[in-house]
């Protein structure tokens, strides 16, 4: 048996840990200056989409990179095995945000592909791998701890990012905030290739058994149609869900949801049951990461427009030593009228657009011309609804904190309170009264509701946008999310691992991925609302009765699948 260390965890938990925590440092690296890249102007080396093609792409890019999983895990259970899927997902990743860093139409695409692909090799495995650690008698009660253990490294990585983002989007330009992604990618692998050996004896190939269906015929009864169905979906006339791509992509999914039911009622009596009460948690949890991933999107644009970033004296000093402060400047121009301003601006990028293309490249490789443009626009956007009284003397600026930071208040309250969440449920486990994994699940969904509820809160004390809003409204919600989230998504991760048939956990694992998958597809199909609805404050309360439903289904089936629970002999 393998030695267990600390509290008795298994040893290769912490390779997995490390693993993980380099990965996320990447994954939400990117994610979290990725829709600030695709609406930054061209000349300043961003993409220069509109906000419906930035929300369109970001739900696209989110669905997708949580749709593979379903594939990956396949191969992972019955051809490729844990490991190698996960080392092989790694360098795909880390070659995509390598690509990123490449300011191109062409690199931009292939990049989100390679991290759409590599992120459905590497994400299923490594969770499945934690699950495996904890089968044996011994450690099978410490799987919920286990997977919020886990769960901490992920956030860990997720907190420190957005500073290294920050600082290098501010002093070298987005490319190199995109190769930093890459390089932690990459040092997540080394740890896992170094912790290998106390990982290997849980990595089983689990090869096609009597009655099982094949590997291509899955693939071929669920992949291809996907590909058939989003191809139908995308050339249809008309937007059934708002455009072409939404229209895909849900259609598209079809065929993988019909599999996953048609597995349901298919399978030996005991998996069936088994699997039927997963699909009914991956249809509740949908919800929640359709609100949970607009941390990158709607409540990035709300930090970004219309909170008081402003930073206190000792810190903004401190800021511009080490380059991580934004600036925005007040002078005549942002001062003047629109008409005025729009027309100055217009005439700079035709200045620019004019000059020889030598002096050209030489100002971009500068970020000079273009970034005095880009600050210019900005500054006017913050001033808009900056009270007077905040408003600097013409000529002088204001520090600001960097609009990546807010992307870790999230991952701070995870590293805060995962400790407090698992010692209160350590102490009632111990006196028998710890709630079952669904009913942890139902509690996170009811948590999450009530988070929406706090940005109603935000807009009401902005006097509908009239003024910019408290930084601490942003931190109340990502709190209360928070507690939500450790309730909900590593228990998620963990009620897998405990219910799925052992000779499909991969595959199940990459059911409940397409479950976050279409939850964040969904994710940026609300955030588009936000840039259509005048009274933000319906967009937020959209967002707590949807999940407000999500949890009460949920508590309506809590009898039925703690009875499936206790039929499969899991907690």
């Amino acid at each position: 048996m393998e030695k267990t260390v600390k509290k008795s965890h298994p040893k290769g938990l912490w390779y997995l840990f490390g693993t993980e925590m380099w990965e996320r440092f990447g994954y939400y690296l990117m994610l979290g200056i990725f829709s600030l890249y695709m609406i930054d102007g061209w000349n300043n080396g961003g993409m220069g989409f509109d906000a419906g093609k930035k929300s369109d792409i970001y739900g696209t890019y989110l669905g997708l990179v949580y749709l593979t999983p379903f594939i990956g895990g396949l191969l992972a259970d019955r051809i490729l095995g844990y490991r190698r899927s996960i080392v092989l997902g790694g360098l795909m990743m880390s070659a995509g945000y390598f690509c990123l860093s490449i300011h191109s139409t062409t690199s931009f695409y292939i990049a989100l592909f390679l991290i759409i692909l590599g992120n459905g090799f590497f994400k299923p495995n490594i969770s499945t791998l934690v699950g495996n650690l904890y089968n044996n008698e011994e450690l099978k009660d410490k799987k919920d701890a286990g997977y919020n253990i886990f769960y901490m490294g992920i956030n860990i990585g997720a907190f420190i990012c957005n500073f290294v983002a920050a600082y290098m989007r501010i002093n070298f330009g987005w490319g190199h905030a995109f190769a930093a992604a890459g390089v932690g990618m990459l040092i997540g692998v080394v740890i896992f290739l170094i912790g290998t050996k106390h990982i290997k004896h849980v990595d089983v190939i689990k090869p096609t058994q009597q009655g099982d269906m094949s590997t291509m015929k899955i693939l071929g009864l669920t992949v291809l149609p996907m590909f058939i169905f989003g191809i139908i979906g995308y050339i249809l006339p008309g937007n059934f869900l708002g455009s072409d791509t939404n229209d895909a992509f849900i259609i598209g999914c079809l065929p993988v949801i019909s599999f996953f039911i048609y597995l349901a009622f298919k399978s030996e009596v005991k998996e069936r049951r088994a699997i039927k009460a997963l699909l009914a948690v991956f249809a509740c949890v949908i919800l929640f990461f359709a609100i949970f991933h607009q941390n990158g999107d709607a409540l990035t644009v709300w930090a970004e427009d219309h909170t008081d970033r402003e930073m206190s004296a000792g810190i903004s000093d401190a800021a511009d030593k080490v380059g991580m402060a934004q600036v925005v400047v007040n002078n005549d121009l942002v001062s003047a009228d629109d008409a005025t301003f729009n027309a100055e601006i217009k005439e700079m990028r035709k200045e620019e657009a004019e000059m020889p293309a030598v002096t050209r490249e030489e100002l971009k490789a500068k970020g000079e011309f273009s970034k005095e443009i880009d600050q210019l626009e900005k500054s006017r956007k913050y001033f808009a609804t900056l009270p007077e009284d905040k408003i600097p003397a013409k000529g002088s600026d204001l520090k600001l904190y960097s609009t990546e930071l807010y992307q870790s208040i999230n991952p701070f309250w995870v590293i805060l309170l995962t400790p407090i969440i698992v010692g209160i449920f350590g102490f009632m486990r111990r006196r028998n009264m710890e709630p079952s994994t669904p009913s942890k699940i139902a509690i996170g969904l009811l948590i999450t509701a009530l988070s929406a509820l706090v940005m109603v809160g935000a807009v009401f004390a902005t006097n509908d946008l009239t003024t910019k809003a408290s930084s601490l409204w942003l931190f109340a919600s990502y709190g209360v999310i928070t507690i939500g989230e450790l309730c909900l998504s590593p228990m998620g991760l963990s009620l897998v691992s405990k219910l799925s048939p052992p000779r499909i956990t991969a595959l199940m694992m990459g059911g409940f991925f397409l479950a976050i998958s279409v939850g964040n597809k969904l994710s940026g199909m609300l955030s588009s609302l936000w840039e259509t609805m005048d009274e933000k404050q319906n967009f937020f309360y959209l967002n707590f009765f949807l999940v407000l439903a999500a949890a009460a289904i949920m508590f309506v089936m809590l009898k039925w699948l703690n009875r499936v629970m206790k039929e499969n002999n899991v907690k």
